[in-house]
């Protein structure tokens, strides 16, 4: 961007500044902002000055931001969405079984995973975070719960990730989990304190966290409470570092683990964990400047074990990006990062 043009509306470096408004929108693409109503809609128009102009078929494009899956769902039923962003759990099979398609299940470089904030007292202890994190069922959630085509999270970067896959793994083993618990002097969670696990409104979110609150209830004797915000108070709860356990998710920027992995360092702004580790730094720093792609491969190996050691995340599946959209939609390519460059996009009765 051109700071100069950023900084007539405030300091480019702070959050609120205004440039990306109505009137004062600074941008080269294909198309402009036409209106922005808070919570309601994002309107955009076909920009006459973009270089491109004459390969852009849609004349505009009205974002909705719907945070209820359910209420989304209902607008796409009703002709008021094209596309939705994702779709309840519950309607998968659903639409799998009655209306295939109008149903996309596509690949998605990504991982669903619970962050744990390594400063509060009862966390700090690794032998905590490993107890939680050897203690989840993640088939029971991408089979009995999900069953879009996600699959296991058991590391960090998803297998195959650039023809890297990470061998270090987080199982299930709830016998380990029981008896780290026990060492770290709470067995069977005696004497615990009770964990909440913050999470932005989604009915999908809420299923999974209850299923994970009941597993830790049952399986170490945890007491865990969920609580759930709208996105907005959950980011603002994560930039504070204002939780516990926190729900979230990676989804890679471009196809390489380094896209992953980095997320971990001491000077991440997307490490919110609290957590960070000289030695880890360093590997990430060797990778960088590896000599070859199997001497960096091999520094991602020994970060990710480390990372998966120390445990200050609980992976829980790799992604799909399961949907639904209109087939008047056209132009719409399935891709790994799930972009879509929308000048290519158009509609056809």
């Amino acid at each position: 961007m051109h700071l100069p043009t950023l900084a007539q509306h405030g300091s480019p470096y702070e959050r609120g500044n205004r440039w990306a408004r109505v009137g004062t929108f600074v941008g080269n693409g294909p198309f402009t902002l036409k209106e922005w109503r808070n919570g309601q809609h994002i309107d955009v128009a076909k920009s006459p000055t973009y270089w491109d102009a004459a390969t852009v078929r849609l004349n505009g494009i009205r974002f909705h931001p719907i945070e209820d899956l359910s209420a989304e769902e209902r607008a796409f039923r009703s002709g008021q969405l094209h596309l939705t962003e994702a779709l309840p759990v519950g309607k998968v099979n659903a639409y799998r079984a009655s209306a295939p398609d109008l149903l996309r299940i596509d690949p998605y470089l990504g991982t669903y995973y619970y962050t744990l904030n390594v400063n509060h007292p009862f966390l700090a202890d690794v032998r905590i975070r490993r107890a939680l994190a050897l203690s989840v069922d993640r088939a029971g959630v991408v089979e009995k719960i999900l069953g879009g085509g996600q699959t296991t999270a058991h590391a960090f970067t998803p297998p195959d990730t650039a023809g890297y896959t990470p061998t270090a793994r987080i199982e299930t083993d709830f016998d380990e989990a029981r008896r780290l618990l026990a060492e770290a002097g709470f067995p069977m969670g005696q004497g615990a304190p009770v964990l909440d696990i913050l999470l932005n409104t989604s009915e999908n979110h809420k299923i999974i966290a209850e299923a994970l609150q009941a597993t830790w209830r049952e399986q170490l004797g945890l007491d865990i409470r969920l609580n759930n915000m709208e996105g907005k108070s959950v980011l603002a709860a994560r930039r504070a570092r204002d939780f516990q356990i926190l729900r979230s998710s990676w989804i890679g920027d471009y196809n390489d683990p380094a896209t992953f992995l980095n997320v971990w360092t001491s000077t991440s702004g997307n490490n919110h964990s609290g957590w960070s580790s000289p030695a880890y730094d360093q590997l990430i720093h060797d990778a960088a400047r590896a000599a070859d792609t199997e001497e960096r491969r091999n520094f991602f190996q020994q970060a990710e074990s480390l990372l998966i050691a120390d445990a200050p995340f609980i992976p829980i599946y790799h992604y799909t990006h399961v949907f639904l959209k209109h087939p008047s939609v056209r132009g719409w390519h399935s891709n790994l990062l799930d972009h879509h460059p929308y000048k290519h996009v158009w509609l056809e009765k």
